[in-house]
């Protein structure tokens, strides 16, 4: 009995009234019979006032065809996620992400609607002064004037390593960077993904026109609709006329980074984009030309995306006509030195100090280390470690916790496991580079076809 007490109405009302998320429930009439303190706060509503009132009687601005409660109600089918842009009582233009659910009656019968909305008026208005302000800044930066007005700051000599892969990347990326065919580049967080997107545009015959960023997981689906395609003013509650990324990028390039979070319904309308080059503005009638070079990167391997069913197949072939794979950091330990030395030269620089190096003790603890944050990790703890530190050289006990356990834990290999080690992972980079065939990979090692396929089988590389 006591613990049917705790699901008592007022009891589960107190509990809504500590989420940070505004939870709005209407009866079957559509009347409002509950707000929780942060929907009040969102929607400006005094409860005493709207408590019992039909759901467009409070909210003006809405309509049967655009209130995601109300369709809820008449269908009877959940929403997920719908963006609805209204205006409150302050007359403030506020945008929400709401799931809203039918809630149903004993005899199946909808008796009401639940809707939990997340406040994005924020997020919405930052996006829209971002491409404002980058409409601005290329407006006024045409191209007979010589003022450089792409954003894209990095070059291939900011790609720091000398292993043989990203050699090879770098060679081949120099290569697209000539032609105007979409990249698709995936790597794990941290590999260094936005670099190798600069170095290409600022490589290519559009280095000197735009290039806009943007991340497909930052925002909301029909937000980033808006953002990238564009909106005229009555197309929506509230739109208004603004360019989106892809008339800002026209003649340069668009990176789409992330996009294996755009939802799979604008992946189809994007998929489109790049199969007509041209687009319409959300709301608009005409389509409007657009010259832009697409260039995509995902934080997981693509095709185990399509795998997913986060990344549309078609789109995926249409995207991929040059893909880059970037090798985490613990795939490319021989960079490790030369990366330490960059980034301490680096914050040296930056923080005014004089390290000379680190420890052959810190290196052994670098080289044994996972490295999950990859390279971006590196940095972290290399700037994190300078600025509290003032040494010469950077020793173990200047590192954190976890890298200190490393030393305890890591084993040293012998002589003949290390040998057998570094074998084994050239048989298999030789058999990557050859296409996996057999023949072409004997040469490549410089050994008979009987000695690799032997060796083959010893390491159960089949």
């Amino acid at each position: 009995m006591q613990n049917q007490n705790l699901f008592l109405k007022e009891n589960i009302f107190q509990i809504f009234d500590y989420i940070e998320e505004g939870i709005h429930i209407i009866d079957s009439k559509g009347r409002i019979v509950y707000y929780n303190k942060f929907a009040q706060k969102i929607d400006a509503i005094d409860t005493r006032k709207a408590i019992g009132r039909h759901l467009l009687e409070v909210y003006p601005s809405l309509s049967y065809k655009t209130s995601t409660l109300l369709n809820t109600m008449r269908t009877g089918k959940p929403i997920y996620k719908k963006e609805q842009t209204f205006l409150n009582y302050k007359g403030e233009m506020i945008t929400t992400v709401n799931s809203s659910l039918p809630i149903i009656g004993k005899d199946n019968k909808i008796i009401g609607a639940l809707e939990i909305s997340k406040d994005i008026t924020q997020v919405r208005e930052m996006s829209e002064k971002i491409v404002d302000l980058q409409s601005k800044l290329f407006n006024n930066n045409k191209p007979n004037n010589k003022t450089k007005w792409n954003m894209a700051k990095y070059t291939f000599l900011d790609i720091i390593g000398e292993n043989k892969e990203m050699l090879d990347l770098k060679k081949n990326a120099l290569k697209a960077a000539k032609t105007n065919a979409p990249v698709l580049i995936y790597g794990d967080t941290g590999t260094g993904k936005e670099l190798l997107v600069h170095a290409i545009h600022n490589s290519s015959n559009r280095k000197d026109k735009p290039f806009i960023a943007q991340n497909c997981a930052a925002l909301p689906a029909n937000l980033l609709e808006g953002i990238l395609f564009g909106t005229v003013k009555g197309g929506f509650t509230g739109a208004e006329d603004r360019q989106g990324l892809f008339e800002l990028a026209d003649s340069g390039t668009l990176f789409l980074d992330e996009i294996n979070s755009m939802p799979l319904e604008l992946q189809s309308k994007l998929l489109r984009v790049l199969q007509d080059n041209s687009i319409r503005a959300i709301g608009g009638t005409k389509n409007t030309d657009v010259d832009v070079r697409i260039i995509a990167a995902t934080n997981i391997h693509p095709e185990e995306a399509v795998k997913q069913k986060i990344l549309r197949k078609d789109l995926y072939y249409r995207l991929n006509v040059i893909g880059f794979g970037i090798p985490p950091l613990k795939e490319r330990k021989d960079d490790i030195p030369i990366l330490v030395n960059h980034f301490i030269k680096k914050f040296n620089n930056k923080l005014n100090k004089s390290v000379k190096g680190i420890s052959k003790q810190v290196m052994s603890i670098f080289n044994s280390y996972s490295w999950d944050g990859n390279v971006r990790e590196l940095e972290n703890l290399i700037e994190g470690i300078m600025s509290i530190y003032d040494v010469e050289i950077i020793e173990v006990q200047h590192l954190p916790a976890k890298f200190k356990d490393i030393k305890k834990q890591k084993p040293c290999l012998s002589l003949r496991e290390t040998l057998a080690n570094m074998e084994k992972q050239m048989i298999q980079h030789a058999l990557k580079e050859a296409e996996y065939n057999i023949s072409y990979t004997a040469k490549l090692l410089n050994i008979p076809r009987q000695t690799l396929q032997y060796k083959i089988s010893k390491y159960n590389l089949k």
